[in-house]
């Protein structure tokens, strides 16, 4: 497997800012932008975030299905960023949503999941090193609608499997990382 660093953080705890700084310490990057803009605010969000970028760094847009759109992508990157699962998730899942009312959560998660695993097969055989960026959305209030609700538990049993699965995991807080250990290498 290639190397995966995933850097988990609540919102503006440095997470893109810090990955952003270690990418640059490679020349060929490849970064893959997962948001949408479905506003003016966010596409404000969106620009600054490509203004930060070097211009040198080649970027891909996939929303969803980002193992497809990356395999079918030449690129000479070293490295490739990926922010954000957050954003990922949040995308596929409200795809395979028709009911908001009513959220079909096994539909849901489903999805989720074969992106999930789709995304994880390639960055295992890929010869990358790999940097991906993700929301702690587990400490804050429980959100009032299901779909939040929902939201919220399949993005936390992601960045579990991915801290899982990752060589090293960080969490982010105020700009500083904290390194990430399973409980079972503590004891």
């Amino acid at each position: 497997m290639s190397d995966l660093t995933l850097l988990l953080g609540g919102a503006r705890s440095g997470k893109s800012r810090i990955a952003e700084a270690v990418a640059k310490q490679h020349q060929n990057v490849l970064y893959i932008a997962t948001a949408q803009a479905f506003d003016a605010e966010m596409q404000e969000r969106i620009t600054r975030h490509i203004s930060d970028r070097p211009s040198h760094w080649q970027t891909l847009e996939a929303n969803t299905a980002v193992a497809k759109a990356l395999a079918s992508t030449n690129s000479n990157a070293t490295l490739v960023l990926l922010d954000c699962i957050t954003m990922l998730v949040s995308n596929v899942m409200l795809a395979a949503i028709d009911d908001f009312d009513q959220p079909d959560a096994t539909r849901a998660e489903a999805a989720v999941t074969a992106e999930l695993d789709e995304l994880l097969a390639l960055i295992k055989v890929s010869k990358f090193k790999w940097i991906l960026v993700s929301n702690e959305v587990g400490l804050g209030l429980v959100p009032e609608n299901a779909v939040g609700r929902l939201y919220r538990d399949i993005l936390g049993r992601v960045n579990q499997h991915l801290a899982d699965t990752a060589d090293q995991s960080y969490f982010l807080i105020a700009g500083k990382a904290l390194p990430l250990h399973a409980l079972d290498s503590l004891f």
